[in-house]
């Protein structure tokens, strides 16, 4: 038996039809129904619910992204109310403070002119009172004057009413000048 028959006689076996050939169709069938009872169908299902967990895990993000931009915006609304409300509060407080320094000016003004007013009446008073004394003065320096003049006691008490009588005409014309 040479080589050559051998290569012949497999060649022969491989497309033959007999026993071997069912048996060997036979065992792949099996083979093919085992793998698919035990390896093809645990396969399939792992695969199947990795890719649910995955289409899962998809959902998720995408519901997570939503809720995400739902906060994003609901922030940004928030802030922006708070700008408004803070420049409100700042336009509240500078109008309240411009109000309360006009009514501080106010005030000061209102005092200012009280204490004019008030000076105005102590200046007056005290004019008075230097034209009273000044008056006191002249008649004193008359009737001393005159006494000398006449060098006889005058009754100081009646010349005194006579000369302020007459400051009084006419020294209120002179001093109102």
């Amino acid at each position: 038996m040479g080589a050559a028959y051998v290569v012949a006689e497999l060649r022969l076996g491989l497309v033959e039809f007999n026993w071997t050939f069912v048996f060997q169709i036979m065992n792949t069938i099996i083979l093919f129904l085992l793998l698919k009872k035990f390896l093809f169908k645990p396969v399939t299902e792992f695969m199947e619910n990795r890719e649910k967990e995955i289409a899962d895990q998809f959902k998720e993000a995408d519901i997570k992204n939503e809720e995400a931009d739902s906060l994003k915006e609901e922030y940004l609304t928030k802030l922006n109310k708070a700008e408004d409300e803070a420049r409100e509060i700042s336009k509240q407080l500078i109008l309240k403070s411009e109000n309360r320094s006009n009514e501080i000016i106010k005030d000061a003004k209102i005092d200012a002119h009280e204490i004019k007013a008030r000076a105005n009446k102590d200046i007056e008073r005290e004019k008075v009172k230097a034209v009273n004394t000044l008056k006191d003065e002249i008649a004193s320096m008359a009737i001393l004057a005159a006494s000398k003049v006449i060098e006889k006691d005058i009754d100081e008490k009646n010349h005194k009413a006579l000369i302020d009588k007459f400051i009084d005409e006419v020294g209120d014309t002179k001093w109102q000048n």
